[in-house]
């Protein structure tokens, strides 16, 4: 792949370690690793736990922190999803990944979903982005995800995203697709996020396709696409000619 497309690629990761076993030191090194020879990532995306560490370790770097919330399954109240948000904001997360919750939405109960989003939206206010993490592998099909989508945007969602990495089902072009194509069709600024499994530039350039040819060229950026991954650094860094920062962090990103 060129080396274009990994410097291009570079500036859309949110360099993810969302591990069971992740200790303060796996987080300094990822920290470290977020600035590189040629440029930096776009974001770390930690626990919870660990944004005021790396927020204090990436002071004074254009590399932003988010943090998860109601991850992985989705299930918590509205109330404790509000809590936590703003126990993460307190710490200095500048954005929150939150999980759909897509097993209540799929059974129809979409009153429950939506007062999870509700209360996201409310303790984000209007500083921090929301980035809605749909699982869209456990859509059983492409026109259930694009209601899905549409009803995250319209709950308020800055960012719509693939997946949490932690089932089987990942990210996949058909998902990027649709939901981008929703982003495309509800004409309101909100952005996409590609997640689980995406490891090479080959694998990146596919997504940046994807969102080129909807939403045009000039419409990607930091601000409206991002990739989460852990390996997907490595890659960039071998294309653009440098050794790779540190080993990717095990895991299902």
């Amino acid at each position: 792949m060129s080396t274009a497309a990994a410097q291009r690629i570079l500036g859309l990761i949110d360099l993810t370690s969302l591990n069971d076993g992740d200790a303060p030191a796996a987080i300094d090194a990822l920290c470290a690793r977020a600035v590189t020879p040629h440029g930096a990532v776009a974001a770390v995306c930690i626990w919870p736990r660990f944004v005021a560490q790396a927020r204090a370790k990436l002071g004074g770097s254009p590399v932003r922190v988010a943090t998860v919330v109601n991850f992985p399954g989705g299930g918590d109240a509205p109330d404790a999803v509000a809590r936590d948000i703003a126990a993460c904001v307190r710490d200095g997360a500048h954005e929150i990944d939150i999980v759909l919750p897509y097993r209540r939405y799929l059974a129809n109960d979409t009153a429950a979903a939506g007062a999870v989003l509700a209360a996201a939206r409310a303790a984000c206010g209007a500083a921090v982005p929301l980035k809605v993490i749909l699982e869209s592998g456990a859509f059983p099909d492409r026109l259930t995800l694009g209601a899905a989508a549409r009803f995250a945007i319209l709950a308020g969602a800055d960012f719509i995203k693939t997946s949490t990495g932690k089932i089987a089902i990942g990210a996949t072009l058909p998902a990027a697709e649709t939901m981008i194509g929703t982003i495309q069709g509800t004409n309101r600024r909100v952005g996409f996020k590609a997640s689980g499994g995406i490891r090479t530039v080959a694998q990146a350039s596919e997504y940046l396709a994807v969102a080129d040819r909807i939403m045009g060229a000039a419409w990607v950026g930091p601000s409206t696409f991002r990739i989460g991954a852990s390996g997907l650094l490595d890659d960039v860094l071998i294309t653009l000619g440098a050794t790779a920062a540190a080993p990717a962090a095990a895991g299902t990103y």
